[in-house]
């Protein structure tokens, strides 16, 4: 099964971490990043503006990939090559669930933990309190991990 490329996008405001309630598969009813699929011709980084654009209402600008990840479900028989950035926004822009999100909210890296998500985003929020409790940052992150 060939991978298929999708991209989502890290939004911090004030150690909370703005995340959608996906209403669609192969994340249904789990908290993640706004996110999605490529359209035909996209970079990993335009899908990941798009995708947040569409999903929140938010434009956001300045991606920098954080994480790539080789997604692959049995459940769904899906498999995705994620990309995961980190992206700026203004700090008046107002979140607003649309496109598949069922609801979003900003939590702080203790609230993700206990929400129903998946492991990809567990393990970037883990990996995010790693870079703050520590000077500087690792190289982008590539894992398998669901």
């Amino acid at each position: 099964m060939t991978a298929k490329a999708a991209s989502s996008a890290i939004l911090e405001r004030d150690g909370r971490y703005l995340l959608v309630l996906r209403r669609n598969p192969p994340a249904a009813d789990m908290y993640a990043f706004p996110g999605g699929r490529a359209e035909a011709g996209e970079t990993p980084a335009e899908t990941a503006l798009r995708e947040f654009r569409e999903e929140t209402g938010i434009a956001v600008r300045d991606p920098r990939l954080y994480a790539t990840y080789d997604l692959k479900s049995r459940s769904t028989a899906s498999h995705f090559f994620l990309s995961v950035f980190r992206v700026e926004a203004d700090a008046d822009a107002v979140a607003v669930a649309a496109d598949d999100a069922a609801d979003l909210g900003w939590f702080t890296a203790e609230e993700i933990l206990s929400l129903p998500a998946p492991e990809s985003v567990r393990d970037c929020i883990r990996r995010l309190q790693a870079d703050r409790d520590r000077a500087g940052g690792d190289p982008p992150h590539v894992g398998g991990l669901w």
